[in-house]
């Protein structure tokens, strides 16, 4: 089942009633919501005058829903999660936290060799690289067969700073990814910050622990495995921005998180993608992802399942 990602932008008072999210809002012109708990994924939570009551954020985690808070800019802020979110837990945590310096390793090259293919792989569908005997740039085909264990040559870096430079070329001149930078990069931040809460919910599912990372080990970054694992999936959120930003209509100079805009990457749980040959809603690809990453912990796979462009 496809599960729902649920945004309230308007003042209100949440609480459940007969396993359902209510929502009354403040105004009186808006008619009161229902809708079961069960049926939910991801809450966005926008609005600055908004009660909760503490029976509903009990049932959210229950059904481990992400629970996302936003900033006074209505940019993604805090998140959160279930504990217990599987209950072979203890287990779990023990393989993730044994897991070997090699396999790690290991696994952050798989991850960086399928993020640059969908990087590759997503000029190439959008027509901004022509590559008729290859299905990606043959300079990003070159750099992902060269990745070796734990990417020390930074291959990951090289494919980026030509994507990035490729991937708006026709809309922005001298675009540079940067989380505080200029438009595009306001809505790239809200893709991701969505991208990883869906990220973290499905490790805690799988009964690993989100900030203890493959590759990603700031001290500070409480989500460093979702950083990690995410990583192949980032090009999906890209493709809806590069949509947003292709269209005849947008003032790419001003790009702003309007409701319409919001309402287009608050789909990204629910966008088709093809893994291991087969179409699925990106939640439940994710979910799939983190399950295999734990057999690699556990020693019963040697590769994650990623999605393939």
């Amino acid at each position: 089942m496809i599960k729902r990602t649920i945004f309230i932008g308007s003042d209100a008072y949440i609480y459940t009633r007969h396993q359902q999210l209510c929502i009354e809002f403040k105004d009186e012109n808006k008619d009161k919501v229902s809708i079961p708990i069960e049926d939910i994924g991801v809450l966005v939570l926008e609005a600055y005058r908004l009660t909760l009551s503490l029976n509903l954020i009990s049932r959210l985690l229950d059904n481990n829903v992400a629970l996302i808070t936003c900033d006074d800019k209505k940019m993604p802020q805090g998140m959160l999660l279930n504990l217990e979110g599987n209950h072979l837990q203890q287990i779990r945590f023990q393989d993730q936290i044994n897991a070997s310096v090699p396999l790690k390793k290991q696994l952050w090259a798989q991850t960086i060799k399928q993020k640059i293919y969908n990087q590759g792989r997503l000029l190439v569908k959008l027509g901004l690289i022509e590559e008729p005997l290859h299905q990606m740039p043959r300079n990003m085909l070159q750099w992902r067969t060269s990745v070796r264990s734990g990417d020390p040559d930074n291959y990951e870096g090289r494919a980026a700073a030509f994507y990035w430079r490729t991937i708006f070329k026709n809309h922005l001149s001298g675009f540079t990814r940067e989380r505080g930078g200029i438009p595009p990069n306001n809505l790239l931040n809200y893709g991701y910050a969505i991208l990883r809460a869906l990220t973290a919910r499905s490790l805690t599912a799988s009964g690993l622990l989100p900030t203890l990372g493959i590759h990603h080990h700031n001290k500070y970054n409480a989500y460093a495995l979702a950083d990690d694992i995410m990583e192949p999936y980032r090009p999906y959120v890209d493709r809806i921005v590069y949509e947003i930003v292709a269209h005849p209509f947008v003032d790419v100079n001003h790009l702003e998180l309007d409701k319409e805009t919001k309402a287009k990457l608050l789909q990204i749980p629910a966008i088709d993608v093809t893994i291991d040959h087969e179409k699925s809603p990106l939640m439940n690809a994710m979910q799939r992802t983190t399950t295999s990453l734990y057999r690699c912990f556990s020693g019963e796979n040697r590769k994650i399942l990623y999605p393939v462009l």
